[in-house]
Order: structure tokens, then C-alpha cells, then sequence
């Protein structure tokens, strides 16, 4: 079997003045819209056409104008092409770099997060500077692509960060090996952790001796205990658990070097089979058998406002959480008319180091440094003629301008607004469900979301992360034990913000654009299509009637929640995962694109 493997011998060939010019363009226009929808900055406009208007944004060195269109939630559509900077009399190149130090007041930069934000800036010009470089599919061609090729063809990562593949601790060397863009194949290293410091769980029915014997066959579990034999340790006194290559040579190799020395923690070596990082970055996929579980590992880089570590407290309740959430989903009519089903992550290993331990209070990154979860392959979901696609991919946008989804569209045969309904359907449904009838929210941005297609037609979707992202927002409904900490205290007046903000705002608002612009489809039409899957719902489920009126989806206004101020105030730990609601930035109010469409309503 071929793996695609990096085919530069030249670890830096991406960067040359052409593409570093149009990385450079490309970002200071997401970051001139995004920092506008979120009213850091207050472009003017000095003349008006047709949809467009030119607009002027002046900072204290420089005077940038640009053409740009104004959708719906306060969406800037900016022609990064026709950026025109000047620096007194001057023309002057688009620099993104610059930009954020010349409006580093206004964007209310410190000087303890600004040189930590240029860094993420930096690693994220690199990063678009090398998928401009690679020779990547169109997007006619990747929106029939398998799986894994439209994993790494992924270019633009989260929507609405600025600073968005930061992955500060990868090395030129880590970007190829370890970027999911990058597509390479390589092996991941595996530990032995005594039980005394190591937490294993797993849902019923797993238990470790079942799941390594799935994960790496009867071979390779007899070399490892054979290793253990071999120093004079009974592998009945140990764990097994993966580890990313990254964190074995950066961190654990030295900071865990104790427990290496007393075979607290033995190294085992290598897989066999081949993992390919996704697109989140810290999960791996299994190339060499697809029908093996993905792995996610800590990693200790810095990525979009977090240390992407896995606390091994956490990982001790996952599975039960995930058990609990897979029998409520499938003991669920609505839901299981949907298709909507979760991914679990069946298993997790935590191991908790005694010298941090000991020293340090609280939760933080020196204790997520080892720990690891099995999650399910949704390659064993699939029917026959139906594929897999991450939902980011619905918002991507080829080097040449092109977006994937109406190329999609048109393949599936069916027209925007039916291909929509039946996407809205899979997708918007059951996340009005989970909230309306169980107080349950998730984070479904686009790497969450996997959709199955039957014939380029959306099916059914899988949500993954569970465990890190899932929340619920009445105590009542939280279940016992431990699994308790998936509880989070939201107001009733910001609880609705899960569905207005996570979904509507961060997703639904580039798609609508996208649509917009290519796919020949006026974005009313677009949030008509949306208010009309709100009202099928509602109308099916009139139980809920006196919830739906509490929180209001078709409400005129809603509160304009912005994650690039979180990550500006501070890029180490944006919010307090515990309580994620808390420290959220709110400034001004959006209007709602689907008041117009309340039922009832002339």
C-alpha cells in the first residue's frame, strides 16, 4: 500500500516572495474582516457600487483600502487581491505581520500575549504559504476526493481565528512530519505505565487486554510484554499507551526521564501500522487498518488559544460519558430518525506523574502531558456507496478562489435548495434536539462533524470529541459520579448562544457567503432554508413549545460573542475549560438572519 508522504527535500521551498506576498494577502483580509465582525476595527466607507463598496482603515502607520461586500451577521466579504496598503506617500506591500503591530492597541494586544500572537501569525503565514506551494486538488476534483485526501487538503483551519495553525513547538522538521497538510505516514511510538500511577477506562464490554489485541494485534502486544520480560518486569503491572512521536522527543523523553529510570514508564517502541495526523492535529488516524480506532495523544504545542495537552482527569470519565451519550442517542426517536450518531471514545489511559503531582495545584499543563483515547473509525459506519467527509470541508476554498461545496452540489444532482435541506436535516436537527429536549450542547464546528454522503448527498453526520466539548446547561439532567463535570452553568439569556453563536455565526455564516458568491444562491434564500429546518422541527416536537419560546432562535437580535478577543486577551488559555462560559468576550449584538422568518410573522 502507497502512503503520500512530503515530497520536498527542501523544508522551506514554500517560502519565496510570490507566496509568501499571497499568504500574506490572504490572511490580512480574514484578519481585516474578522476583527471588523468582531468591532475591533471600524472600516469607512468612502464610495459605493453595486453589493460592494470600497472601504479606507486607517492605523496609526498605514491606510489600507479594499473593496468588500456586506452580508448577513455582520459578514465582510474582502477581495484580498485588491488590498491597496500605503505608508505615508508610498505604496507599501500587504504585510499581516506588520498590520497586527501597527493595530496592536487597537486589537488591545499586551505586551505579554503580542509576541506570543506574532509567533502564531508567523506559523500560520508559513503553513498557508506551503498548501499554496504543494500541488493540491482543485476543488471540483477534492470534493469527490476519499477521506483522507480531503483531510489533508484542508487549508484554512477554523473560520474565525486570525491566528489559526500557530502550533507553536513544531519545528520546520515537526510541519512536515506532523501537519496534517503535509499527509505523511509514520508510526507512533507506545510506553508501558505502571498501574500504580496510570488510570485505564473504557466502556463495557473494553477492557485493555481486548483493545490492545484490536489495536496492535496478537504480535506485536507479545513483542511489547516480551520487552517488559526482558527487564524483569511482569507486563501484568503495566498499561499499555500510545504516545505521539512529537511529545516522546520534545517532552517526555527528558521531563518524564524519572520514571523512565525506575521504569515508572517503559519505552516499547515503534507501531507497525502507519498513522496520519487530522486536522486535529493531535488525533491520528490509522492508515495501515482503517478499521482500527483513531488515537488521540497530548500534545504540549501551543494551538488557537490552548496547550493541546489531555488531562488524565478527564480522561478517566470519558468513556462513561460517551456510553451514556451513544444509549440516549439511540434511545432517541428523533435522533435516531436523523442518523445522528456520536463517534465514542471507547477507552483513555491517564498518567499522573508524581513530581508534578505533588508540586503543582490545579489542572495545568505539566499534568497533561501523558494521556491518550481510543475513538471509534467511521470507516464500520458506512453503507454501501457512501463516503466520508469532514464538515470543514464544506467551507474550503481552493488556492485559485474556488469553493468545494458548489462543485459538490452540482455533482449530487440535486438543487441548492434541496441538497441543503437534506444537509440542514442531518445536521441542524439533532443539534436542536440534543438542546431543546435534553439541555445538551456540543462545539459543532466543521472538524467535529464527519458527514456521510450517499452519492455526493448528505446522509447522516458523526460527532466526535465528546468528551472535552460536550455540555450540559441544566444540572438537573447531569448524570451522577464524576460524569457530573459535564454540567456548565450557562444564564438562560446565553444559553441559546450555543445554537445562535457556535453555529450560526462560526459556521453558517461562511457558508451562506460561500453560496452567496459561487454557488449562484442569494444568502436569504440560505437563512430562509435554515428557519425552515428550525420550523420543521418546532412544528414536529410541539411538546417543547413553552422551551422554544424561552430560547428564541427566531429572536431579532443576539449577543455578538467574539473568539479572536479571547485569543487576543490571552493565547495560552483562553477560557476555563471547567466553565467555559465564564471570561467569554461580548460585545454589541448581531441581527438575527432568521427573525424575519418566525412563524407567524406577516
Amino acid at each position: 500500500m502507497n502512503f503520500p508522504l512530503h515530497r520536498s527535500s527542501a523544508p522551506l521551498a514554500h517560502l519565496t516572495p510570490a507566496l509568501w506576498r499571497r499568504a500574506n494577502r490572504h490572511l490580512l483580509a480574514k484578519a481585516i474582516a474578522e476583527f471588523s465582525h468582531e468591532l475591533l476595527l471600524a472600516p469607512q466607507a468612502v464610495s459605493r457600487g453595486e453589493g460592494w463598496a470600497l472601504y479606507r482603515l486607517e492605523t496609526p502607520q498605514s491606510e489600507y483600502r479594499f473593496p468588500a461586500r456586506r452580508l448577513a451577521l455582520d459578514h465582510w466579504l474582502i477581495d484580498a487581491a485588491r488590498i491597496e496598503r500605503r505608508v505615508g506617500d508610498a505604496p507599501a506591500e500587504p504585510d499581516a505581520l506588520a498590520f497586527i503591530v501597527e493595530c496592536r492597541d487597537l486589537l488591545g494586544l499586551s505586551q505579554d500575549v503580542l509576541p506570543v500572537y506574532l509567533d502564531e501569525i508567523s506559523s500560520t503565514l508559513y503553513g498557508a504559504a506551503f498548501k499554496l506551494q504543494r500541488e493540491r486538488l482543485p476543488a471540483p476534483a477534492l470534493a469527490l476526493a476519499d477521506y483522507q485526501a480531503l483531510e489533508s487538503g484542508m487549508t484554512e483551519g477554523h473560520p474565525v481565528f486570525v491566528a489559526n495553525n500557530g502550533r507553536i513547538g513544531f519545528s520546520d522538521r515537526d510541519y512536515a512530519a506532523w501537519a496534517p497538510e503535509c499527509g505523511k505516514a509514520t508510526p507512533i511510538i507506545w510506553l508501558a505505565a505502571t498501574k500504580r500511577l496510570a488510570e485505564f477506562s473504557h466502556v463495557d464490554g473494553l477492557d485493555h487486554a481486548r483493545l490492545m489485541r484490536e489495536e496492535l494485534g496478537e504480535g506485536t502486544v507479545a513483542r511489547f510484554e516480551a520487552v517488559l520480560a526482558a527487564q524483569g518486569l511482569d507486563p501484568a503491572d503495566y498499561w499499555f499507551l500510545p504516545v505521539h512521536p512529537w511529545q516522546w522527543h520534545h517532552r517526555l523523553a527528558m521531563a518524564f526521564a524519572a520514571d523512565l529510570a525506575e521504569a515508572r514508564l517503559v519505552f516499547l517502541g515503534q507501531s507497525e501500522d502507519l498513522y496520519a495526523p487530522q486536522q486535529s492535529v493531535r488525533t491520528l488516524y490509522n492508515l495501515s487498518r482503517p478499521d482500527r480506532r483513531y488515537v488521540k495523544t497530548a500534545l504540549s504545542i501551543l494551538n488557537m488559544g490552548f496547550m493541546r495537552g489531555l488531562s488524565p482527569y478527564y480522561m478517566s470519565g470519558t468513556p462513561a460519558i460517551n456510553q451514556w451519550l451513544h444509549a440516549l442517542i439511540h434511545n432517541d426517536a428523533t435522533l435516531c430518525a436523523c442518523g445522528f450518531d456520536i463517534l465514542r471514545e471507547e477507552a483513555a489511559i491517564g498518567y499522573r506523574q508524581p513530581y508534578y503531582e505533588a508540586a503543582l495545584a490545579g489542572n495545568g499543563p505539566h499534568k497533561k502531558q501523558l494521556a491518550a483515547l481510543w475513538r471509534e473509525s467511521p470507516a464500520s459506519r458506512l453503507g454501501p456507496g457512501e463516503r466520508l467527509m469532514t464538515m470543514a470541508a464544506l467551507l474550503h476554498i481552493d488556492a485559485d478562489g474556488l469553493a468545494l461545496l458548489p462543485s459538490l452540489i452540482y455533482a449530487s444532482g440535486l438543487s441548492t435548495e434541496a441538497w441543503l435541506r437534506r444537509y440542514l436535516e442531518a445536521y441542524l436537527r439533532p443539534l436542536l434536539h440534543c438542546f431543546y429536549q435534553y439541555d445538551l450542547v456540543f462545539m459543532p464546528h466543521g472538524e467535529n462533524l464527519i458527514l456521510i454522503l450517499d452519492r455526493h448527498m448528505p446522509a447522516r453526520v458523526l460527532m466526535k470529541d465528546i468528551a472535552e466539548e460536550i455540555g450540559l446547561v441544566d444540572r438537573a439532567n447531569a448524570p451522577p459520579g464524576a460524569m457530573e463535570r459535564i454540567y456548565t452553568h450557562v444564564p438562560d439569556e446565553l444559553r441559546t448562544l450555543w445554537l445562535l453563536t457556535d453555529v450560526f455565526d462560526c459556521f453558517f455564516r461562511f457558508l451562506a457567503a460561500i453560496l452567496h458568491e459561487q454557488g449562484h444562491f442569494p444568502e436569504t434564500l440560505f437563512w430562509a432554508e435554515v428557519a425552515g429546518c428550525v420550523q420543521r422541527y418546532q412544528a414536529d416536537t410541539p411538546h417543547l413549545a413553552d422551551k422554544f419560546a424561552r430560547y428564541d432562535l427566531f429572536a431579532p437580535t443576539f449577543t455578538r460573542s467574539c473568539l479572536n478577543r479571547l485569543q487576543l486577551a490571552n493565547n495560552r488559555q483562553m477560557v476555563n475549560l471547567a466553565d467555559p462560559s465564564q471570561g467569554l468576550q461580548f460585545h454589541g449584538t448581531l441581527e438575527n438572519p432568521i427573525a424575519r422568518f418566525r412563524p407567524g410573522a406577516a
